[in-house]
């Protein structure tokens, strides 16, 4: 088959069905694979510039261009190009809405084809382990479903719509960023199935991402790039993954002890990135001609970057999809990011929305007022810097005009807002400014380091008291990407509002929901603990950041709202939290069977009636308890969702399908999922710790 033949079957792949398209496909690999010389598959294992691999111009491969991706194209990875900054992967999390994630995947993908790139390096599937970890504001959740169900419609998204291929991201617990290239993980075979694996096998079975990202850490002692085990036996051939996996940049070149190239091939890593260390070709030939690596070996590993290459259109000089970016749409849907994912964590007397007709002066106050967070490199990797940014004061001075007077003296104003929160930079004041390089690092969300402490900075706490003495109509808006306590502030603050890191239009959104333009249905999809020892990791030392560059993951399964269940601990705000400025009535609940087997779908029936006097959406959550369980189980988890969009007094019933297989645990004999017969309690309601109704359903043999 030539060349042009090639180019023809490529271009008519979309319109054969799938089992030919999947004929086809592998047709084109094989050919390519037969015509490789063994040094050009030595050169193609490993990446030629940052985020490109090599190409090969005899046989007219391109070379595949990757960027990050988790908050929009980074500039760093897209040739210094401005682009669309949307919020933050806990932002869109705190949505719980799928439809906004799928929107977010097209959009992300439109953006990279724009700028030439073929594979965005996002979602990351990470679970928050700890409130402290530093990328917590780059992941979803601290629960697996959650997780789940957010990252499958981005990524189906960015690829069906766009042939880019999405990479998830960090397999498996990069839980923490102190001694992020060394640490080792200790964790029971139980835990890592059930936690940390959980949203990557579910995610690869409903999603079908491209590419996965080998993490740091090592797990239990080993890397993840050269682990057989929980690489190729698990993710290829119990998985059926198709896709190829890459290390994490300089990961295979920074690990300690050093691994070997044959052991990273025989664990299935098809790309080292940035550049060739452990697939350097004198380290490949060396492992090549002592037989370390075959013909064979090679093959396993290129035949799945290259069938990613295929797809992604490297081959085809027509039908490729025509990129977007910087447009009104991706500017418009990063500001319904914000809104949707912003969570009224507290609101009492109902003092917002404010009402801009009856209010004569306000005050705006706080680190975050007027502060850009997309700047070169801020906070890592994710970082990106967009044509424009509004800030909080931005979006409120636009929102107000010439109707509200913006005033310094707090106690003359009839509101204070507040905006506090974290920070990207480790090095710099909130407050101050620059901060003397001795000087321990502040509260902060970055890549490459851990939060020191839970709270707020202390300059902030002081900030919002002294002015909560002054006026007490005190809005404290917060602007970070990971839960903080707020005991010793919060009994003197009316009302608070979790803004998360908002991307650029985040002015613009924060505006429209204090002033009540946008009614806030963001819930929390993580707990928000009263002080780090309440949180499940932060017991001892061993267990965070470790010891001896190990963590011991000794909670087990019970992390977030399982560990707060389990123990009885009041958390300050639990998983699932957020408020409205409407109100809802959950008026009818039913199950469409009561008994069913273990392969069977249940379908679970809400009427929901917005009873207030505001356009709202209200997030039903169904949690699933297993009462006659025979090893510990948690006392609720996640396993369905629906979030519903409501006119005053309008009664909508939603539908949502519970899977038996979610009901699973895995089972440390059998070393498999098992569902056991018996009875499960349905819960459902509008937070982890507010189950309004239950019922009872059989699971039979």
């Amino acid at each position: 088959m030539d060349d042009n033949t090639l180019l023809r079957c490529e271009g008519q792949m979309n319109q054969q069905s799938l089992p030919n398209r999947e004929f086809t496909l592998n047709n084109q690999v094989d050919n390519y694979l037969n015509r490789l010389t063994t040094e050009e598959k030595f050169k193609l294992l490993a990446g030629n510039r940052k985020f490109d691999t090599h190409s090969i111009k005899r046989l007219g491969i391109k070379s595949l261009k990757m960027t990050d991706g988790p908050f929009g194209i980074s500039r760093h990875s897209s040739r210094f190009h401005k682009n669309t900054r949307f919020p933050g992967g806990i932002c869109l999390a705190a949505s719980w809405n799928r439809n906004l994630a799928r929107n977010f995947g097209v959009a992300v993908g439109k953006e990279a084809r724009a700028l030439g790139r073929h594979a965005v390096l996002s979602p990351g599937l990470n679970i928050g382990r700890s409130p402290l970890n530093g990328r917590t504001f780059e992941y979803f959740s601290e629960d697996p479903y959650l997780t789940k169900e957010i990252a499958i419609p981005y990524i189906k998204g960015m690829q069906e719509e766009n042939k880019i291929a999405a990479c998830v991201k960090h397999y498996a617990a990069n839980n923490q960023e102190t001694n992020r290239f060394t640490i080792s993980a200790e964790i029971d075979e139980r835990t890592l199935h059930e936690i940390y694996l959980k949203a990557f096998k579910d995610v690869v079975k409903e999603a079908d991402p491209w590419m996965m990202m080998t993490s740091y850490n090592k797990i239990n002692g080993n890397y993840l790039f050269s682990n057989k085990k929980l690489l190729k036996d698990l993710v290829w051939y119990k998985w059926n993954f198709k896709g190829f996996i890459v290390s994490d940049w300089n990961a295979m070149k920074n690990a300690i002890p050093p691994v070997t190239p044959e052991d990273c091939i025989h664990a299935g890593v098809s790309l080292e990135m940035p550049k060739p260390y452990t697939y350097h070709p004198d380290r490949l030939h060396l492992a090549y001609n002592e037989g370390m690596i075959s013909d064979d070996d090679l093959n396993d590993v290129l035949r799945r970057l290259l069938r990613v290459m295929v797809l992604v259109g490297l081959f085809e000089k027509e039908n490729v999809p025509k990129g977007k970016r910087n447009t009104p749409e991706h500017q418009k849907l990063a500001r319904t990011m914000a809104e949707e994912g912003i969570v009224l964590l507290k609101n009492e007397k109902n003092i917002l929305p404010l009402n801009i007709k009856e209010i004569e002066k306000i005050t705006v106050l706080g680190p975050n007022r007027d502060k850009k967070f997309g700047k070169w490199s801020y906070g890592g990797s994710s970082a990106v810097k967009p044509p424009y940014e509004i800030t909080p004061l931005n979006g409120l001075k636009s929102k107000c005009k010439k109707s509200v007077k913006f005033v310094s003296d707090s106690s003359n104003a009839n509101y204070v807002i507040i905006f506090a929160g974290l920070n990207h930079d480790s090095n710099k004041s909130l407050i101050s400014g620059a901060r003397n390089n001795n000087d321990p690092p502040v509260g902060h969300d970055a890549e490459g380091t851990d939060r020191i402490k839970l709270e707020l900075p202390d300059e902030q706490v002081d900030l919002i008291n002294r002015v909560a003495k002054q006026n007490p109509n005190i809005i404290v808006v917060l602007l970070n990407g990971s839960p903080i306590a707020m005991d010793g502030w919060i009994e003197n603050v009316p009302a608070v509002l979790e803004a998360w890191y908002p991307g650029m239009e985040g002015g613009n959104a924060i505006a429209d929901i204090l002033f009540g333009d946008v009614c806030p249905s963001g819930k929390l999809p993580m707990t928000f603990p009263k002080q780090l020892s309440d949180s499940p990791a932060h017991k001892s030392s061993i267990n965070w950041p470790g010891k001896n560059l190990e963590t011991k993951y000794e909670e087990g399964i019970f992390i977030g709202y399982r560990h707060f269940d389990k123990q009885n601990i009041e958390p300050l705000f639990p998983f699932g939290h957020g408020l409205s400025y409407t109100t809802f009535a959950y008026n009818y609940f039913s199950l469409d069977k009561n008994e069913l087997s273990r392969n069977e779908t249940i379908f679970i029936s809400i009427d929901v009636t917005n009873t207030g006097q505001h356009i709202g959406a209200e997030v039903i959550q169904v949690y699933y308890q297993d009462v006659e369980s025979s090893i510990e189980r948690p006392i609720k988890e996640l396993i369905g969702f629906e979030k519903v969009y409501l006119f005053p007094k309008e009664t909508k019933t939603c539908i949502i399908p519970i899977k038996t297989k979610d009901l699973a645990f895995y089972d440390v004999i059998t070393h498999s999922w098992q569902i056991e017969p018996g009875i499960f309690k349905m819960l459902v309601g509008n937070s982890s710790r507010n189950i309004l109704f239950e019922k009872k359903i059989n699971i039979t043999q």
